[in-house]
């Protein structure tokens, strides 16, 4: 069924109508085998070759990967692509993130390497380039933070300046923290024409004037290139401006949409990979002559990695799923596909900022988590859960950071419900319309679906209570604006996971076990997170009154968290992986 964004603070869903993990098809498990089996036979072999800085291993591994389609999945077929769907790149991110370093490779080259040119380049422009990137024959890379503008992108000081015969532009400038910079042959590059239109042109390595700095020395990822980029006086061909002048910013903002809900998906792979490392562990260290699988605060801890890994595969299904039901029918020989295609991802923006700083931080902590169930040789370099651990760190970074994806996500619906494309102010009257008329018949629904009830009207009176006090300087009010991102973020964690789990129809198995805890640690996080926003919204009577309502909303029975902690280990530890 087709959806909005943001409906999912103002409606309430059926299971039927999100997508999950249950629902991929014959064809999207097929793509999911072809992929692992590619990591498991061709990448993690070679991973330590990577580590240690052959990133020649990396390019013909890319290379391969390509002769299978996994770097070209969305690109059409006349372009040397697979001409899949979106899923289906997910389903390929999500299977080489087993392997960091080579999904940084992937990402870099696949998404935000080619996207820009897939979406917005001219028909020249695709026939000329896309065919060499989606064979690998050229390694593609993405230009847009500079040592002054990251996360404020539009300050970015690189220059293009049109020749006075208008056959080219030259581009003067610096670009950091590029990755695959080291082996990229083709860059999409962000520059502002006179020093005032931000616009982005597809750079050549070959162009006079292209240099590649020295090699980041990084924390985690050392599998991947990363370098500076320079730009000394490089003569652009006039055609190779990409989109229009001076819309540089509808590419850059457009392709980091997707780039944060493909992370969800690269995320997931990681989260998996490093919850079935930890049970391994778990069943064969031995402590006080038993496994340490039997302890109860190790079974919390697997239990609860795989909780959080739930909710976040559920999240990023569902928003494939929304970005998909805007796309019914699609097809590249279509008129405008292109437009379609970036349309229906925008449309999603603020779900995709939810995914990427959701997604990110289940990882850190799924890795934290592993590094402690393995101890001290959670801290050694030949166990794979340090590396595991040294890698997730930087996608808190990646795609915007979570700071700032925590102030679009609100910022983002804010801005929707001004334009009257989504119902915030009329959901908010009627919520103190409700509020007034008092204490109301209790309705016939599940605890689980009354504790998400109660999420969402937590959300609408922290939206309704911070704009009344601030009004358009709320978008000034970071604290505020992110903790109510925060909310926001776990009330469609709970939603998600609680639709996969009436879905699925199983109200005794794994999936109603880890949304029973999931639901409630979440409600309690809501209810810790929203106190401090009524504060800074209101006082003396009012506050109270707030923080009554806030009580009330809030309110819920907690359940056996022990014990269903204890029956998901059971099941985690017997399967040896991540099940539901």
């Amino acid at each position: 069924m087709a959806t909005f964004g943001g409906a999912f603070l103002i409606e309430d869903a059926a299971a039927g109508d999100v997508f999950t993990p249950e629902d991929l098809t014959e064809e999207h498990q097929a793509v999911a085998r072809a992929s692992r089996e590619f990591v498991e036979k061709e990448v993690l072999p070679r991973s330590d070759e990577m580590q240690h800085g052959n990133y020649d291993v990396a390019v013909d591994l890319m290379r391969k990967a390509a002769a299978l389609g996994f770097e070209a999945v969305l690109t059409p077929e006349q372009y040397g692509g697979m001409e899949m769907d979106v899923t289906s790149s997910l389903i390929v991110a999500e299977q080489l993130a087993h392997e960091a370093s080579f999904a940084a490779w992937h990402g870099a080259h696949a998404g935000i390497g080619t996207l820009p040119l897939l979406l917005f380049g001219t028909e020249a422009q695709k026939q000329k380039y896309l065919s060499k990137l989606s064979s690998c024959e050229w390694i593609a890379s993405y230009c847009l933070t500079e040592p002054h503008a990251g996360s404020d992108a539009l300050a970015a000081k690189t220059r293009a300046d049109l020749s006075e015969d208008g056959t080219h532009y030259v581009l003067n400038g610096q670009k950091m923290w590029i990755t695959n910079a080291g082996k990229a042959d083709f860059f999409t590059v962000f520059a502002k024409i006179g020093g005032e239109q931000f616009s982005a042109f597809l750079v050549e390595r070959t162009f006079p004037g292209v240099n590649v700095g020295p090699e980041e020395k990084k924390m985690g990822i050392k599998g991947s290139s990363t370098a500076p980029v320079f730009f000394d006086n490089v003569k652009v061909p006039a055609e190779n401006l990409l989109g229009e002048a001076g819309r540089g910013h509808i590419i850059a903002f457009n392709i980091l949409n997707f780039g944060r809900l493909k992370l969800g998906a690269f995320v997931l792979g990681g989260c998996k990979s490093t919850l079935q490392i930890s049970l391994a562990y778990a069943q064969n260290r031995k402590a006080f002559g038993t496994s340490i699988s039997s302890f109860g605060v190790i079974r919390h801890k697997l239990a609860e990695m795989a909780i959080r890994t739930y909710a976040a595969e559920t999240m990023t299904w569902r928003v494939d799923g929304m970005i998909a039901s805007q796309l019914t029918g699609f097809s590249w020989s279509q008129p405008g596909a292109a437009t379609r295609m970036m349309k229906a991802i925008e449309e999603f923006a603020a779900e995709c900022s939810i995914i990427k700083v959701y997604a990110s931080e289940v990882l850190d902590y799924v890795v934290d988590e592993g590094v402690q169930i393995h101890g001290g040789f959670g801290y050694h370099q030949d166990y794979a859960v340090e590396r595991a651990y040294r890698d997730s760190r930087i996608n808190r970074i990646f795609e915007g950071t979570n700071e700032i994806n925590r102030l679009l996500t609100t910022g983002m619906l804010l801005k929707r419900a001004q334009q009257g494309r989504l119902g915030l102010v009329k959901a908010a009257k009627a919520l103190m319309a409700e509020v007034l008329a008092g204490p109301q018949a209790a309705e016939d629904v599940s605890e689980e679906r009354r504790l998400l009830k109660g999420a969402k009207k937590i959300a609408l009176l922290l939206l309704a209570v911070s704009f009344e006090k601030f009004g358009p300087a709320l978008e000034k009010q970071q604290e505020v604006l992110s903790a109510i991102a925060d909310v926001i973020m776990d009330l469609f964690a709970m939603e998600s996971a609680l639709l996969r789990s009436e879905k699925t129809g199983k109200p005794d198995g794994q999936a109603a076990d880890m949304v029973a805890v999931l639901l409630r640690d979440a409600m309690a996080h809501i209810e810790t997170t929203a106190r401090p926003v009524l504060a800074s919204c209101s006082e003396g009577d009012a506050l109270r009154a707030n923080m009554a309502l806030l009580r009330r909303f809030a309110k819920y029975e907690p359940v056996d968290s022990i014990s269903i902690r204890g029956r998901i280990a059971d099941r985690l530890l017997a399967a040896g992986r991540y099940v539901v």
